[in-house]
């Protein structure tokens, strides 16, 4: 089941009947799951439920249609995702052959309100198969990929469908649509047509190929990631070798152990990043050397986990797929309809950023340097030494260490009294956690969410924790989305990787995994915020570039001086954060910049170059490696010590479907975040006025305008580039 598949031809599943390939799964979860509900992990009873069992079959009955996990088993999926699958197909046909002219009515919301059960069960599924995932569901989901790939294509290339929409979209401006409407329908169309509509029945056919295909590798890419992050944790026997690290961090380490039951050792568990945060303080350098190449080797060494081959693979079909869309390529074809536009204008931001960066990394290992040599280290910096003396220049500069605000950083604090606080001093909402939602989980935590008016605005799910069947990473997602059209109110989640600390001992957190609640908080009230008719214009329904704009800006509240003043707490005596040692963080802001801007930019332009490729050009499994050397040389990027981000074995990112070409997004975002955020701090900061005017001008309207047109909306003007190069320390290659 593990094995990568055979890349010298297509994969063949969709070639099996399909009831066949249900029996198999079936046999699969009869074979290897015990019967519980999901929240014990593993459950899936071998009986396929009857209707009147099966959970999704019918909108829930819980606050705001929440999903009832305590009733959902493995073995309910693919029954319900079938039946979702076979009736929107029903419905779009009954839209295609209505006898009745087409109108806005019989055709747009028609098919706006079609796929309820399916999004329900789909919602659901993938949710799960990222942060609690299991054999069955890894199973389920190599099935189901390419059928739901499928099922897109069904639709879009469905021609008397298009037809109406076509006769429509030419008429849009003689229909007397309001402007959300309007949208509703130029959209529609342009989706229709990226996808494929006017292809000849050929090429319909071999798109709906492609996508199939490409369906599969990334399902196999993204297990592949999860599971060789899962296997390639770096084993310590002895105690010393983990000098350094705290009795707490050496605590999580020997509970890791003792859970893959190595009793006695330590277990270093990878995230999935190029860095690790073991390397900030392991004084045993060899021990850094093996965590670090641990990490940067994973899912390129040969073996199952394998993702050389699945990489150049995807490259070449996507770049096919966009040719025979009438782009020169993959990355033109994703850009079209992100606000950058075009490839060119990506590539001019990267090499833009890309000089300056590295010469201030440069500055920053020279710094590095210069204290192994004071210390007659007698080795030049490398990549697992750039942590570890990162901090001590920081010690030297600013006179604090980072590890000395974990315990101001306890997770109920930053949550309750950061988070929580910013967001009701901004947007006047309220938090009520609540014990009696069923939860997939045992440690995720659900929270009501009330407007400032009292009533409810929303539910909201923290999944915290870092476990073996979550993968890396944080995100947010929605099982419930709100639309005006069908009287939904949103149920979000959030999910993190926080080591989890030994029963019985407080949640400590870094300065960025606070940082990083903020931000997948920012992407929360986004979605929670939404105020249109349409589903296709919910939440963070908006141009990938766009998307991480509002997280982005809501990262600024954790470090807001008020704000951290209210969260940075002592978790043993409450006592706040001293001031002088808030002041040095708030100095130390900057610190490391070229470091971190070099590491997103590589793997930024990693991905570009994978995408702006045209299908001969791909290079093979065994060309992978060079292919991504060759280009980080060529953008000037290639500096050693500062390894990408990502390679592309486990660019999540880049190869699993979520932001193939589109890695540059967060730096694009940070435009508009870094000039907002001067925006803030010029009109008083921390207030209700401006919250709820960021509310009601961006974050509530979802995809309902043009990205640009709200953030002119919001800021009076288009945005400057300036405070992100101030930020960045990149105004001139100093």
């Amino acid at each position: 089941m593990s094995r990568p598949p055979d890349l010298s031809r297509p994969p063949q599943p969709a070639s099996a009947p399909w009831h066949a390939i249900t029996l198999w799964v079936a046999a699969l979860l009869t074979f290897t799951t015990p019967g519980a509900p999901l929240r014990g992990a593993d459950g899936a009873a071998p009986a396929s439920p009857s209707a009147a069992e099966n959970p999704f079959l019918r909108e829930s009955t819980l606050p705001l249609q929440y999903p009832p996990f305590d009733q959902i088993r493995n073995e309910h999926f693919i029954p319900a995702l079938e039946l979702g699958m076979a009736e929107q197909l029903k419905e779009i046909e009954a839209i295609a052959n209505n006898p009745e002219p087409p109108t806005f009515e019989n055709t747009v919301v028609t098919y706006e309100r079609s796929g309820r059960l399916l999004g329900r069960a789909n919602r659901t599924f993938s949710s799960l198969t990222g942060a609690h995932s299991n054999e069955a569901l890894r199973a389920i989901e190599k099935v189901m990929s390419p059928k739901l790939a499928a099922q897109g294509d069904a639709i879009r290339l469905n021609g008397p469908l298009f037809a109406r929409l076509e006769n429509l979209y030419q008429r849009r401006d003689q229909l007397g649509l309001d402007a959300e409407s309007k949208r509703l329908l130029e959209r529609l169309y342009k989706d229709f047509v990226r996808s494929g509509a006017k292809l000849s029945e050929a090429d319909k056919a071999r798109h709906t190929a492609l996508n199939r295909e490409i369906a599969v590798l990334q399902t196999r890419f993204n297990q592949n990631v999860q599971q060789e992050s899962n296997a390639s944790a770096v084993v310590v026997t002895n105690r010393a070798d983990l000098a350094g690290m705290s009795a707490r961090a050496i605590a999580i380490a020997q509970a890791a152990a003792k859970s893959d039951h190595e009793d006695g050792k330590f277990v270093l568990r990878l995230l999935n990043t190029s860095g690790q945060p073991s390397l900030v303080s392991l004084e045993n350098r060899a021990i850094r050397e093996r965590v670090q190449k641990m990490s940067v080797h994973r899912n390129r060494q040969g073996g199952e986990f394998d993702n050389r081959a699945i990489v150049a693979r995807l490259a070449r079909l996507r770049a096919e797929r966009a040719g025979l869309l009438g782009y020169p390529n993959h990355a033109a074809y994703i850009l079209e309809d992100q606000t950058a536009g075009t490839p060119a204008r990506v590539n001019e931001l990267l090499a833009k950023l890309a000089g300056p960066a590295v010469a201030n990394a440069r500055r920053e290992a020279a710094d590095m340097q210069a204290i192994i040599d004071q210390e007659k280290g007698g080795f030049p910096l490398a990549p697992w030494d750039w942590d570890f003396y990162a901090e001590k220049v920081r010690r030297a500069r600013y006179d604090f260490d980072d590890a000395a605000l974990k315990p101001y950083h306890e997770l109920d604090h930053v949550l309750f009294d950061g988070l929580f606080y910013a967001a009701t001093r901004l947007y006047g909402i309220t938090f009520k956690e609540r014990h009696d939602l069923p939860v997939y989980e045992p440690t995720v935590r659900v929270f009501d969410i009330f407007d400032a008016n009292g009533s409810q605005l929303a539910i909201f799910l923290e999944d915290f924790y870092a476990r073996p069947s979550k993968r890396g990473g944080a995100w947010a997602n929605a099982y419930v989305s709100q639309s005006g059209l069908l009287g939904t109110r949103p149920v979000i989640a959030n999910h993190h990787n926080i080591a989890r600390p030994p029963d019985g001992e407080a949640t400590l957190l870094t300065r960025r995994e606070a940082e990083t609640l903020f931000h997948e908080f920012g992407h929360a009230l986004h979605a929670m915020f939404s105020n249109v008719k349409y589903p296709r214009f919910s939440g963070t329904a908006v141009p990938r570039d766009f998307v991480e704009f509002p997280s982005q800006v809501n990262e600024m509240w954790a470090i807001w001086p008020e704000v951290l003043r209210n969260y940075a707490k002592h978790y043993q005596t409450g006592e706040p954060i001293p001031t002088a040692l808030l002041d040095k963080v708030i100095a130390a802001e900057d610190f490391n910049a070229g470091f971190k801007t070099t590491e997103y930019l590589a793997a930024s332009l990693i991905d570009q170059a994978w995408h702006q490729l045209k299908p001969d050009d791909v290079p093979g499994a065994d060309g992978v490696d060079a292919f991504e050397a060759a280009a980080l040389r060529t953008a000037g990027l290639d500096f050693a010590p500062v390894p990408p981000r990502y390679h592309s074995t486990y660019f999540l990112h880049a190869f699993s479907g979520e932001y193939s070409a589109g890695y540059y997004s967060y730096i694009w975002a940070e435009v508009l975040d870094a000039d907002t955020v001067e925006w803030f701090k010029e009109h008083g900061g921390l207030t209700r006025a401006n919250g709820d005017y960021f509310r009601q001008t961006l974050l509530s309207r979802g995809g309902s305008e043009e990205a640009l047109t709200l953030f002119r909306n919001f800021a009076g003007r288009d945005p400057y580039v300036e405070p992100l190069l101030k930020r960045r320390g990149l105004e001139t290659p100093r």
